[in-house]
């Protein structure tokens, strides 16, 4: 299977990468089958499973899922991970990429589809749940689309990268993470022109991450016609227990409650230690 260019594994290190290549894919689906698969759309989702089920995998430490056919493979993905306890896989990259929010997503076959027309059913949606649950050490998380789980939860995981609206409701943040310490939103603009709501900040809670001290908005888009980004966190508990906080940019004065943190704008937060 490795030779047919989807699956890109080092096997010394441990770590694997997926990224569908169309080429000689229906052959190699129907080699494992013992049977064809009519809708080319359904091979990525084979080459997942499949690989995900040898037992040469189960010591994996890092996985990268860039999805094609993620209205089939999202899903089936997931199923596949929770087939197993992966005790020593401790990073994942997870989702498919793209180039605005929301914008309608090119198949393998060159078919479109909407995103938005799995809002609250989403991609992976109940699924994911039992996946989390076959992650029990996961430190780093990415997850990048739209629309792709119900939830993200674990009680390991430590940093976690979102890049879109991840959750099945149209939902940014994710929890309970009673370990995250470390979180980036990279959310921009998306395809209708529409900037996240500077009120979901509000629901950002200590509940779900009560070990954060990492938040990086520096690559956060947010409409800020109902207060400012600092303006709406000086009112949530979390900003207290911060100890890095970085924001796009500062068309605000600022507010009281941020003198213990080191506040960075629009540089990355490690920028000192890259230069």
């Amino acid at each position: 299977m490795r030779e047919q260019g989807s699956w890109r594994i080092d096997d010394a290190n441990a770590v694997a990468e997926f990224r569908y290549v169309p080429d000689g894919a229906g052959e190699l689906v129907e080699r494992l089958l013992g049977r064809p698969e009519e809708d080319p759309e359904l091979w990525e989702s084979v080459l997942i499973e499949e690989m995900l089920r040898d037992p040469a995998m189960a010591g994996l430490r890092s996985l990268r899922l860039c999805l094609t056919d993620f209205h089939h493979s999202a899903r089936r993905a997931a199923v596949a991970l929770a087939g197993r306890r992966w005790e020593r896989l401790t990073d994942l990259w997870f989702g498919h990429e793209y180039e605005r929010l929301y914008q309608p997503a090119i198949t393998s076959t060159g078919r479109r589809i909407d995103p938005l027309d799995r809002l609250h059913e989403g991609f992976v949606g109940d699924a994911g749940d039992a996946m989390w649950a076959a992650l029990p050490n996961l430190r780093t998380l990415t997850v990048e689309g739209a629309l792709l789980f119900d939830r993200v939860v674990s009680p390991s995981l430590t940093s976690l990268r979102l890049r879109g609206v991840v959750g099945s409701d149209g939902s940014v943040w994710p929890g309970p993470l009673p370990a995250l310490r470390s979180l980036e939103l990279d959310i921009q603009s998306d395809v209708y022109g529409v900037e996240c709501p500077v009120t979901q900040l509000e629901w950002l809670t200590v509940s779900d991450c009560p070990a954060l001290r990492s938040l990086d908005l520096g690559r956060a888009a947010f409409d800020v016609s109902d207060g400012g980004v600092l303006e709406t966190l000086a009112a949530n508990p979390i900003v207290a227990q911060l100890e890095r906080l970085r924001v796009a940019d500062l068309d605000e004065a600022v507010p009281g409650g941020f003198e213990h943190l080191e506040l960075t704008v629009g540089a990355p937060l490690d920028a000192r230690r890259r230069r």
